[in-house]
């Protein structure tokens, strides 16, 4: 599978390594009144989807950058890489 890095061009995905749901990006408050139950589902629990989903990427054996990557979990198709810090900073001010 090949990831196009935005800063980097195109990359085998073997320089990179999966997390998991790219919603980690979103912590949560750990001043709210539901904070143990809300860091437990952040830790825990994952959706499985099948289909398109955002996922998080960190290119290790590269420029060690975070990416969110939308791809399909069922043919691996791949239609959106951005950096990781970018979409954190779109979310925030989405809040």
């Amino acid at each position: 599978m090949i990831i196009n890095h935005p800063l980097l061009g195109p990359r085998d995905s073997a320089e990179f390594i999966y997390l998991g749901d790219a919603n980690l990006i979103d912590r949560p408050n750990w001043q709210a009144p539901t904070a143990a139950k809300d860091f437990y589902e952040y830790a825990y629990l994952r959706d499985n989807p099948a289909g398109w989903h955002d996922e998080l990427w960190f290119h290790e054996a590269g420029d060690r950058s975070w990416l969110v990557v939308t791809r399909n979990t069922l043919t691996h198709e791949i239609s959106n890489v951005a950096l990781a810090r970018d979409v954190a900073r779109l979310r925030g001010r989405s809040k």
